[in-house]
Parts: structure tokens; sequence; C-alpha cells
């Protein structure tokens, strides 16, 4: 069953590939906690978020309270805190096993999804607040799709994700192609399209693209087949009403079975990986314009890394940096062995290796990174780290630090608007601020916390960056502030 296959690729890998082989470990890696099979285990796909309280938050599949799973906040310094622990009922009807990345709504509160549970056992969707109470909001059925990927909350307000299984049952037998899925505000749950195998097969997790559509990928599917599986995958993109369009179906020599999510950069194109594919079958990092145009930048080649994690996030030196499950210096044992590598790669292709996990730092990284708000990464392993209690004998996993030197910054929610828009502004220590400016336009603001701060887009704001200064430093965004427009004259002025 191809629901299952992902999962039991994680579990089949860390059995396989664990050992006792080591590296040397990084000076620029730190390990702020390990799981320990009470407080979580096996952090597997998912990638940590930042909040706007500065900690991190995510899941583990197994573990906890009932062996099925939690949701944890971790803080930057490592204080781990178990805040959910899943199945408490008999059935689970919260849910259990959830393997993909929370999202913070504009409400404060975070929303994710279980692979499985519910009263179908084909997953669930719930909302967590910071403090750990849980609501179920959307029972999956299997009709309207199975296992969801991870959710975004879009520029509307409404909620968005894909499925790994469920809907077009006939097109892909049992669990069925997938599907993707709108929740609203208030609850209420829309199928947007059923996929068919054709056009894709088992949904990855989607992102919302500067001009207001949705991309992503999925892990199977398309035209073509590799190696007996049901396609090589495709890259798609999908109006806000639910029309898809094919824009890639990946071959082999190119990469397939994509897994993750697309990133899009600062150049407008979009960046992600495939498990397998390339010059020696191990993975690949891609390139790809809105308009569906391909390019491999990289192909693994165990030395340096095999099977890239879920995906890859642009810094602010402005190149790409991501993980991989396995390879590295010490890659001697099956499934591309090793413990996995975080890499760094320029959006021309210039690859590094920057990091090589040795065991007791952590292994098998599948999960992405996520640059802080220090200017650090932050992420997770599978397995290593404590032994003891673990779901199966390679570790329970680590959360781990990962500096580079870059400096501290602040994000906004959201990266656009129209003046006059409020602007959520994320960083670190913005407590005693004087002064906030949108591309050199002062603009008015109050301090929320010492991690977050609201402001309003001056009337003469232009695109470009935003900075705050505060007693200590000034500290500039990640990325520029697109100014839509502004209405003059009853014509609409682009800036």
């Amino acid at each position: 069953m191809f629901k299952l296959s992902l999962w039991k690729a994680l579990v089949v890998l860390s059995i396989f590939c664990f050992a006792t082989a080591v590296a040397a470990r990084a000076q620029t890696l730190t390990t702020l906690a390990d799981f320990d099979g009470t407080n979580g285990d096996m952090p597997s796909i998912m990638t940590l978020i930042q909040a706007t309280d500065g900690n991190f938050y995510g899941v583990t599949s197994a573990g906890g309270a009932y062996g099925m799973g939690t949701v944890f906040k971790v803080t930057a310094e490592g204080q781990l805190t178990t805040l959910h622990s899943f199945c408490a009922q008999t059935g689970c009807p919260d849910g259990r096993q959830p393997i993909a990345s929370l999202v913070q709504g504009t409400d404060g509160n975070l929303y994710g999804t279980t692979s499985f549970g519910g009263a179908n056992n084909d997953g669930t969707i719930f909302k967590i607040t910071p403090e750990g109470q849980l609501t179920t909001l959307h029972v999956f059925n299997g009709t309207d799709g199975s296992a969801p990927s991870a959710l975004i909350q879009a520029s509307n307000g409404n909620f968005y994700g894909g499925t790994f299984g469920g809907g077009n049952m006939a097109a892909c037998s049992n669990p069925g192609c997938g599907t993707i899925f709108e929740l609203s505000a208030a609850g209420q749950f829309s199928t947007l399209h059923v996929f068919n195998g054709a056009d894709g097969s088992a949904v990855n997790p989607l992102i919302q693209a500067s001009d207001g559509n949705f991309y992503g990928t999925t892990y199977y599917g398309g035209l073509n087949e590799c190696a007996g599986y049901p396609g090589c995958g495709t890259v798609f993109k999908m109006n806000p009403g639910g029309s898809l369009t094919t824009l890639y179906t990946f071959h082999g020599a190119d990469g397939w079975l994509p897994a993750g999510t697309l990133v899009q950069a600062t150049n407008q194109n979009f960046y992600g990986t495939t498990d397998w594919g390339g010059t020696s079958n191990l993975g690949t990092v891609f390139e790809i314009t809105p308009a569906g145009e391909l390019k491999t930048l990289h192909s693994f080649d165990l030395t340096d890394g095999s099977m890239p994690g879920m995906g890859m996030v642009q810094a602010t030196d402005g190149n790409l940096y991501g993980t991989t499950v396995g390879g590295g210096p010490n890659a001697v044992f099956m499934f591309g062995g090793g413990y996995g590598t975080i890499f760094e790669i320029t959006s021309e292709g210039e690859f590094i290796n920057v990091q090589n996990f040795d065991l007791t730092d952590g292994s098998f990284p599948w999960g992405g990174l996520v640059q802080a708000t220090d200017g650090n990464f932050y992420g997770t392993t599978q397995n290593g780290g404590t032994f003891a209690n673990c779901s199966i004998p390679a570790g329970c996993g680590t959360i781990f630090s990962f500096s580079t030197g870059l400096a501290p910054f602040v994000k906004l929610d959201p990266g656009s608007g129209d003046p006059g828009v409020a602007v959520t502004i994320r960083g670190t220590d913005v407590t005693g601020a004087t002064k906030v400016t949108f591309n050199g336009k002062a603009a008015a603001f109050k301090v929320v916390s010492s991690t977050e701060m609201q402001a309003t887009v001056p009337a003469e704001a232009t695109t470009g960056n935003v900075e705050i200064t505060t007693p200590q430093h000034k500290l500039s965004s990640n990325v520029p502030f697109q100014v839509k427009r502004r209405v003059c004259c009853e014509h609409t002025v682009l800036r």
C-alpha cells in the first residue's frame, strides 16, 4: 500500500542504516535536546517552525505518553516541552503519528495534521494552542483524502494542503492518488482537486507563490515510470479556484520521487529536491521556472550525501541550505549509508557539504532546516542521540542548531501588501525599538514582545527591506517587503 510507503521507508531506513561508525563533529553544530521516548521519538519529515514567541515547534511521529507521537516546543537554548501526546483514547480520535510540519496561524495558534487516526484511520487536521490545548478540526474519510501533508495558511486566511492518498481509488488503487483541500478559517472543508495518477499521485506540501498561485510536487505519478514505481513524480501549479496544471514530469535521469516543499527564491524561480535519480541515482537538487523549465543543479554521489530531505531554505546570504538523509564521508552502508549531511548550494549550482552527522549528534536529518531570526539554522534528526526507550534501536532523534556566522534579521508576515496594511515583524530582542522603516520611509509601530512587533506600511513606502533600530543594533528583513500598489487618481500604480 502506497499510503504506508513513506512511513515504512522511514522505519526501514533507520533500521538498515544503524551502525557504529562515526565522523568528526563540526564545531558549528550544537545538539540542543535529545528525545528519549517519553518526550517524543522519531521527528520524521517535518521541519521546525519558529513562532512569534521566538520558540520552535514541531512534532514527533512516535513516543510520548501513548507511543503515537507528540507536539513539542523547544527554546533556542534547548528546553524541550511536550505539549500534547496523541492517542490518549481508544481509536485515537485526536489522530496518531504526525509527521508533517506545523504552521502558525494569524490567530497565534498552531495547525497541523496526523497521518493516521481519527474515526476512519485516514488522518486528521488539528489546532493546538501554544499552551497545548488541542482541537480536532477535520477527520479524513478516504474519499476526501488520507494521510495529509503539512498545511499552509494562504493570503486569504484559509488553510491549504495535500494528501498522500485517498481520493481517486480506481486510478491509483488502494490508497488512492491523493487530493488538494482547503479549510476555511471557520472550519469549512472543501476538496479542490483529486489526482488521477497521470497528473500526479501522493501530494507533498504546497507553497503559495508571489503570483498568488499554489505550487507543489507529487511524490509519484505523471506519465513516466521509474523502477516500477507508479510514476516518477511531477511539479504542478494550482490557482486558488482549484484549476491544476502539470508543469513538469520527472523521468529519472533528472531525478525521481520529488520530496518535500518547494522554495521560491528571490529570483522568483522554484527550488526543490528528489529522493532518487540523477547521475548516481542518489537524489538531485533542481531549479524550475514558473513556466515549467527545469534544470538539474546537483546530483548527489554518496560522499556529499544521498536522499535529500524535505526541501531547502533560502538563507539571508542568498544561498540555499538543506539536509540529506544519508551519505557523507562514512557512506559505507545500505540505503546510501552514512548518517546524513547539511549542504549549501547557490542558485547557480555551486555545492558545498558543510556538515556531516556522526550518530552521537544525531542521524538521518529527514526534515529540512529553518533559519531563525538569530541567523542560525535549526533542525531535527530522525534518529541518533538517546538510545533508551526508542521505537527502534537507532536512537530517538535530536534537535540541533547550526551556525554559519550569519547575522540576526527580522521576518515579515505578510511579505507584501498595500500602504496601510498591518505587518507582523518577528525578530530577536526587539525590545526598546526606536524606529521602523520600509525602504527608508518611517512607519508607525508598537512592540508586542521581545520577539514580535506590529507596524503599518507607510503611505509613501516602496518595495525594499524593512529595518528595525534598537539601542543594541539595526536589524534588516531577510527579504524585501513588496509594496503591491497604491491608489491614486483612479489608477493603480505599481511601486
